[in-house]
């Protein structure tokens, strides 16, 4: 594969965000998008308050002002970009309404918990629609319903099933994204590492619009990360975490891997259950595990700096995306 299909959406995503940062942020700022930052999170966190919020419209912006011009360059598949692009900006509509009803309309709890199920709900079934009635009447990918155990030559055949599961994994990714974005630059450094992994998978499977679209996110993401890195000058919001766990699970879609996110995911899935422990520990025992979830505050109230806790996850995720990797690329299939 030509190397320039990875580089240049790369390159351009990134030159573009640095671009759009310095604009979009003051205007979140005078429009008083500003973060609200909760009761019971560490204390350290309450000099945050006001930082500039829905910064994610800034890399999705980016994202697709270069992937769907560079798509029609170097790729037909245009239905696998459809798929991508609906799952990642329905997700992102989603995100920004619970962040303006949360920032704007003065509601802390933004969507209620029904509102943002519904709207899972619906994005998942329009992107089984599409995988359905556009990818496979195209004969682009026969065996959608189909899952593969990493790392051996074991597929089984879901059909029906695979509706139920599509639904669940586009639903537990995004949460599970939005429940990691609590410190400076967390999620757009560990997302960007998924991301590149995708990228690469990509390019072993010959699937030009995945190598595309991954590499304008993890080029979009890194200028992000510029303005977003500890001490942030903006944060991206539920607008941005939600929209990335949708084009994560897409990914995992597209490409055949949805078991494999669960290790290239692998510190969103960490995050998640710290949750479920912490809560399900709660509940029964009348005892923490941690001394704050997700597990990324229980490291900051033993003492670590926001920096050193990040760089610590960002570590674990190349870790895990290149385990991913060689599932992938170097054992059977």
């Amino acid at each position: 594969m030509d190397m320039r299909i990875l580089l240049a959406p790369l390159a351009v995503a990134f030159s573009l965000g640095i671009i759009l940062g310095p604009f979009v942020i003051p205007i979140l700022r005078r429009l008083k998008f500003g973060q609200a930052i909760r009761e019971e999170g560490p204390k350290a966190h309450f000099k945050k308050a006001g930082t500039p919020t829905m910064g994610g419209t800034i890399f999705l912006t980016t994202m697709v002002l270069t992937a769907v011009p560079l798509s029609n360059l170097f790729s037909d598949r245009i239905s696998n970009l459809f798929f991508l692009l609906f799952a990642t900006l329905g997700y992102a509509i989603l995100g920004f309404l619970d962040d303006y009803i949360k920032v704007v309309m003065k509601r802390n709890l933004g969507l209620s918990a029904k509102q943002k199920l519904l709207g899972q709900l619906f994005i998942g079934l329009v992107l089984y629609w599409v995988l359905w009635e556009v990818r496979v009447e195209r004969a682009e990918n026969p065996g959608i319903s189909s899952i593969h155990i990493p790392g051996t030559d074991i597929t089984f055949q879901l059909t029906g099933l695979y509706l139920p599961l599509l639904v669940v994994m586009m639903i537990a990714t995004s949460n599970a994204v939005n429940l990691t974005d609590g410190l400076d630059g967390l999620v757009a450094g560990t997302a960007s590492i998924a991301y590149g992994a995708y990228a690469i998978i990509g390019m072993v499977q010959s699937n030009y619009m995945v190598v595309i679209f991954s590499a304008s996110v993890v080029g979009a993401l890194l200028s992000f990360l510029v303005f977003n890195a500890h001490p942030a000058k903006v944060f991206m919001g539920d607008t941005g975490s939600l929209a990335l766990g949708g084009g994560l699970a897409a990914l995992a879609v597209i490409t055949k891997t949805e078991f494999l996110l669960l290790i290239i995911g692998g510190v969103f899935v960490i995050e998640t259950l710290s949750v479920i422990l912490q809560v399900g520990s709660f509940k029964l025992r009348g005892k923490r595990i941690f001394r704050m979830s997700p597990i990324h505050h229980h490291f900051e109230l033993l003492g670590w700096s926001e920096w050193r806790v990040v760089t610590t996850f960002w570590s674990i995720g190349f870790l895990l995306a290149g385990l991913g990797i060689y599932l992938e690329v170097y054992l059977a299939r």
